[in-house]
């Protein structure tokens, strides 16, 4: 099968999950046998444009003609069985869309957030989910300026959400989008997108290659350091446990962000904390095979939670909030224990038990790396994506869930 894949990365800079997706998927295509051809527009190219270039970046948000022509021509040229989309903001558009349907090329997407229905894609704000542009104008997120706080940055992913919105309902050129998650997929269908072209394919991960032996010598938290992924949450609970006496293990958190300087605050002299910093791929996996549990307490409503299934792949259970996509990764009591959202002493009795009820926690491990063998290998995963591609070109629609 010969398949473009159309994405705009993410600045390297930025730890960035749907760039690995990204990555892991065109690999398991090409290893596949099949001819993979990338179109890709690179954030990082912003910063050594020329002023008056630059400054079009915004405008060009909504709508970009420019890589309309270009992907036209490309298509036309090279002539693919399928175009995947996956992430087209700031440097591409939904005009790629439309580049597909002037060619008469099948097309497919993945939503990998919430965009379509969201300006900053996270249903999150002032440290609670928000849904209020959800089937409505965005014009809360323009108020409240939900984009890196500003309401300037907002004006063009707003003006994008509400002028692509019609376009999406109507497919806009795509045969099929898919969700990361069912619960994605029912956010989306309640703002009005069509449910026969929502189809529900979960990430999968690469198996780690190392698993855990033992019942762990940590708690860790790895990711982005930002409000939404729960820091805060994760801080104050974790005192709550400290004060109480500790649960024997320390936590150790892996990332950046925003809120390292406070993290690096808050851990300084404790002998129950350990924050590393950004760390590398080969040292995420090894510290997360020699967890006790992976946290991953978000704030907002993860649309998959990849870090999730990371843990699975090492054999280990997580602690994870019961909104978004948890409910269907995190079997509760069986590959790990959900907490009631937003609640620092629902996640602090929950890592609690996980740790110390040592046999029931190496039991949930066990049955972790089951459902991750089950669901979410590379192999599943290409399967399921091939079979995506074949239904999209021959135009089925997507069964009821």
């Amino acid at each position: 099968m010969r398949i473009l894949v159309v994405h705009n990365r993410y600045r390297s800079g930025q730890p960035s999950g749907e760039n690995n997706v990204v990555d892991r998927e065109t690999g398991l295509l090409a290893d596949a046998g099949h001819d993979v051809e990338l179109f890709e527009k690179r954030s990082d190219d912003i910063e050594a444009m020329p002023m008056a270039a630059k400054a079009a970046v915004p405008l060009r948000v909504p709508w970009n003609g420019r890589v309309r022509r270009e992907l036209r021509q490309l298509l036309e040229r090279s002539r693919p069985d399928i175009v995947h989309i996956h992430n087209t903001f700031p440097l591409l558009s939904p005009s790629v869309a439309a580049a597909c349907a002037d060619t008469g090329t099948p097309a497919v997407a993945t939503l990998h957030n919430y965009t379509p229905v969201c300006p900053p894609g996270t249903l999150f704000r002032n440290g609670d989910v928000c849904t209020d542009c959800v089937g409505r104008l965005p014009i809360p997120a323009v108020a409240h300026g939900c984009y890196r706080g500003s309401r300037a940055a907002t004006i063009p992913l707003a003006v994008s959400t509400a002028a692509n919105r019609a376009r999406l309902r109507g497919g806009n050129g795509i045969a099929r989008y898919f969700c990361i998650s069912a619960a994605q997929r029912a956010m989306l269908i309640q703002a009005g997108l069509p449910a026969q072209r929502l189809a529900v394919k979960h990430n999968v991960v690469a198996d780690p290659g190392v698993r855990r032996t033992s019942s762990g010598s940590h708690v860790l938290y790895l990711g982005r350091l930002t409000p939404e992924k729960g820091i805060p949450l994760l801080m104050t609970a974790w005192d709550e446990l400290a004060a109480s006496g500790g649960i024997g293990v320390p936590l150790v958190i892996a990332g950046a962000g925003p809120l390292a300087d406070e993290v690096t605050a808050w851990a300084r002299d404790r002998h129950d904390v350990r924050y590393l910093g950004l760390r590398s791929p080969a040292d995420c996996a090894e510290l997360t095979a020699r967890a006790a549990t992976v946290v991953a307490p978000s704030a907002w409503l993860e649309a998959f939670g990849l870090i999730v299934v990371e843990a699975m792949a090492a054999g280990v259970p997580t602690v994870a909030p019961s909104h978004g996509a948890f409910p269907e990764l995190v079997e509760d009591g069986i590959t790990g224990l959900l907490h009631r959202p937003h609640d620092a002493g629902s996640l602090a009795e929950a890592l609690r038990r996980i740790v110390l009820k040592t046999a029931w926690n190496r039991d949930m491990g066990v049955a972790a790396r089951l459902r991750y063998e089950r669901d979410f290998t590379p192999e599943v995963g290409l399967e399921r994506l091939i079979s995506g591609y074949r239904e999209a070109i021959a135009g089925r629609l997507c069964e009821p869930v």
